[in-house]
């Protein structure tokens, strides 16, 4: 549904008044993007509430998105991850794209880890690399921002001049390095999908300046920038983008490389929990 300020509000505010009680005052928020949602099982007492149990919570009917907010615990510090997002081309809007992200905020999470699967379009970049996001192109053409604004949830104007966290990307840097492997950085380029990009829009790409693409978190990121919170994004180079790649595109490429890399991923994030 498309939501006016007031109403979008009292929904968060339902929402939160739904399950504060199970997930305490958090820290740490996590979006965990296409096939990356098995780190939140191994969160300390891990405690899942699914979406369907929270009032106004999108869910996805994506493949790889369990629909999951799992509570625990990781480097003493209380986390909820979200296993999978809602996306705008499943038909959602920009607001409920972002409701997730705007619910763990209001839960007191000041962080905000992001993480999805993208096409590479650098060279340098490899199928099963991580990438730390430097920064971002909103190529969805829309915003989470959009209408009239909630002073409660932040500013009308929202300087997104370091909207990627500089502190919190050498903390993943650093940890990467104690695993024995290089985290590539870059700038994502959020599109709207869910058609696969052509050659055509590849090219344009890496002339705007994108070292991968995908088809999720730009709106999150602005949401959660207006919230004030700090934001560290990490991409799973799942595939390289069309015209790049020697063959044609699909979802199941997109999983089976996060499960390939499923170890790599945990433990840098656990080391980035137990790090900040």
């Amino acid at each position: 549904m498309a939501y006016n300020a007031a109403a979008m509000m009292d929904a968060l505010l339902e929402a939160k008044n739904a399950v504060g009680d199970r997930t305490g005052q958090l820290d740490v928020a996590l979006v965990l993007g296409s096939g990356l949602g098995a780190f939140a099982d191994g969160l300390d007492g891990a405690r899942p509430i699914p979406y369907e149990k929270i009032p106004h919570m999108p869910t996805s009917g994506v493949s790889g998105h369990a629909g999951n907010l799992v509570v625990g615990k990781k480097g003493g510090r209380r986390v909820a991850a979200m296993q999978g997002r809602p996306h705008l081309y499943e038909g959602w809007s920009a607001q409920e794209v972002v409701f997730g992200v705007r619910l763990m905020a209001l839960l007191g999470a000041r962080t905000l880890i992001v993480t999805n699967a993208a096409g590479g379009i650098a060279p340098g970049l490899a199928p099963g690399d991580l990438m730390a996001i430097a920064d971002q192109l909103n190529l969805t053409g829309t915003s989470s921002l959009l209408g009239p604004n909630d002073e409660r949830l932040g500013e009308r104007f929202v300087d997104m001049t370091a909207a990627y966290d500089r502190d919190l990307i050498e903390t993943a840097n650093g940890v990467a390095g104690a695993l024995g492997f290089e985290l590539q950085q870059g700038v994502y380029a959020g599109l709207l999908g869910p058609a696969y990009e052509t050659p055509a829009e590849v090219r344009m790409l890496r002339t705007l300046g994108a070292d991968a693409v995908g088809m999720s978190t730009v709106l999150e990121v602005l949401a959660a920038r207006q919230l004030g919170m700090r934001v560290l994004g990490i991409s799973c180079i799942s595939n390289l983008a069309a015209g790049i790649s020697d063959g044609p595109l699909s979802h199941a490429e997109v999983q089976d490389t996060a499960a390939r890399v499923r170890s790599r991923f945990e433990s840098l994030l656990s080391g980035i929990l137990e790090s900040i």
